[in-house]
């Protein structure tokens, strides 16, 4: 049978293809930093999609810590002025 046969499941939706899953898992190894830096080509399907989940809580972590930053300058800056006004709509 056809890997490019989308697989069904028992409702009868169509779900994604082996081909999508592998073209995807080829456009997030050519986006991670850790796996672009590295000479290996070819990296596991599980372990691309495990340093894309490493990745994305890496940057929840800094826009966390970025919005804690600007908390803490809004807080000890004039409220009403320009700076607080482009801090604050950074935050929402």
């Amino acid at each position: 049978m056809s890997s490019r046969r989308s697989r069904q499941s028992s409702s009868g939706t169509s779900r994604i293809s082996d081909d999508q899953i592998i073209e995807l898992v080829s456009k997030l190894q050519q986006l991670l930093p850790e796996l672009r830096s590295r000479r290996s080509s070819k990296a596991s399907a599980s372990k691309v999609l495990q340093e894309t989940c490493n990745y994305i809580r890496s940057l929840h972590r800094e826009v966390d810590d970025l919005s804690d930053r600007l908390s803490q300058l809004l807080s000890t800056i004039d409220a009403d002025s320009p700076e607080a006004a482009i801090i604050r709509s950074l935050i929402t």
